[in-house]
């Protein structure tokens, strides 16, 4: 179980998570939903532990260890993990070698992770992760490092960002493989057709947990309540 508790984050002055309550379980996938700006990206990044994202007030568990002061590294030595709506990319290290992280991963689990993301292995092993990748491809290659890594929790912050809306299918594949492999999905994305797959969901707006629990009733409540309020990333007051 992973946990946040009473979670404050504020830069610059500014409130932007104001006192989220979350909880994750490995085995399930859990989607954190929201429009532009609300604090969902930002609460990806306090999960994982980020240097400038360190929450002012709260505290963060993982299967009841205290984990708030925890750098990432840390973090993710014990398998907590982040997929990058950007993925990075590295001249001169072909995603054979980048898969393989260092020699600890087989032939053939990296095929089968490159098939997985829909990406030929017969063609794209020699290839590198550089520039000359699209960034569909080098996100579909970030997405197979991280299956490879079999994390206890994995973050997909927009995991469709930069991917063809043809392949939002592969996707949830992935997602339901992870869930399938032990590993507590955290999604966070403004797509229905991601969200709908969460066993459960949150609402996020204005840093705030609006609404939590199935999907369904939440994906209904966004689409009644959040998409024609006029607070932008701010809840009416009778909503809150």
């Amino acid at each position: 179980m992973l946990t946040l508790e009473n979670i404050k984050y504020s830069r610059n002055s500014k409130e932007i998570i104001k006192g989220v309550n979350i909880s994750f379980e490995e085995e399930k996938i859990t989607s954190i939903i929201g429009s532009n700006g609300v604090g969902k990206s930002t609460l990806a990044y306090i999960i994982m532990g980020l240097s400038d994202y360190k929450p002012n007030e709260g505290k963060i568990y993982l299967d009841d260890n205290d984990i708030t002061n925890f750098s990432i590294t840390d973090r993710a030595r014990l398998g907590i993990s982040l997929l990058w709506q950007e993925p990075a990319r590295f001249e001169g290290l072909s995603v054979k070698n980048y898969l393989s992280l260092g020699g600890k991963i087989k032939l053939d689990d990296i095929k089968e992770a490159l098939n997985l993301v829909r990406l030929n292995p017969d063609v794209y092993l020699s290839r590198f992760v550089d520039k000359k990748l699209s960034g569909g491809e080098r996100k579909r290659v970030e997405i197979a490092s991280c299956i490879l890594l079999k994390p206890k929790f994995l973050i997909m912050d927009e995991p469709d960002s930069g991917i063809d809306l043809m392949s939002l299918d592969m996707i949830v594949d992935i997602m339901k493989h992870l869930k399938e492999n032990d590993t507590g999905v955290i999604v966070i994305t403004h797509r229905e057709e991601i969200a709908n797959h969460s066993d459960y969901s949150y609402l996020i707006c204005d840093g705030r947990v609006l609404k939590s629990g199935a999907c369904s009733d939440i994906i209904d409540y966004y689409r009644s309540t959040c998409d024609v309020c006029d607070n932008v990333n701010t809840p009416k007051e009778q909503e809150i």
